[in-house]
């Protein structure tokens, strides 16, 4: 199964693009291809969400590269929920994250 997050903002127009943009760098980084999907938003109060998909061949590649050392959290998918957090707040997104299935 791929990992899967949900994402929400206030400001989709503008945070779609820098999620996108961060996600094909990561993607660079682990020297892949296809590795994310994000699917098709729906707005609730005011906020919108969206999901990305993460492929298990770069969740593997992050998990085992290195990237995520000093990522906080007991388990796994914590820990994966706050790199890739971590990762879109340094390409300048201020997006929230939370983590639906890893």
């Amino acid at each position: 199964m791929n990992p899967l997050f949900q994402i929400s903002t206030r400001s989709y127009e503008k945070e779609i693009l820098i999620v996108s943009k961060a996600l094909e760098d990561l993607e660079t980084e682990c020297n892949m291809k296809n590795g994310y999907v994000i699917e098709n938003p729906f707005t609730k109060f005011g906020w919108t969400f969206f999901n990305i998909q993460i492929s298990k061949e770069m969740a593997d590649h992050i998990e085992k590269s290195g990237m995520m050392q000093g990522a906080l959290g007991y388990k796994i998918g914590e820990q994966m929920t706050n790199f890739i957090g971590h990762y879109l707040e340094t390409k300048g997104s201020s997006v929230r994250i939370k983590k639906i299935d890893y």
